[in-house]
């Protein structure tokens, strides 16, 4: 096959924070309650909190995307490439040792 592929990735870290939490779960929760009141009803009293969506909140820890160029023969090792890849830009360290493939484009 003719041509290349862009392969866009991200190295992930022992530490690297990724949680869904709902609102109901957020309304719970007194810290949150009170930093609301005190944000959006100061010196109000008996306000109720309440939500009748099911929306989630998404904590994630931002992680810089690299990328590299590969022919489309290689596309069966992308993974063992991105890793590769990584290894001779020293991005792996100590506690960041997973790639996560973000990205896979045909040019």
């Amino acid at each position: 096959m003719d041509g290349t592929i862009m392969v866009t990735y991200k190295i992930l870290c022992d530490t690297d924070l990724n949680t869904e939490i709902s609102l109901q779960e957020l309304l719970k929760n007194e810290n949150v309650l009170k930093a609301i009141k005190s944000a959006f009803a100061k010196g109000t009293r008996n306000v109720e909190f309440s939500s009748n969506t099911e929306a989630t909140i998404k904590l994630e820890t931002i992680r810089k995307v690299h990328s590299f160029e590969v022919s489309k023969d290689d596309y069966a090792d992308l993974l063992s490439l991105a890793e590769e890849d990584a290894r001779n830009k020293k991005l792996l360290k100590k506690d960041c040792q997973r790639i996560e493939l973000v990205d896979i484009e045909t040019i």
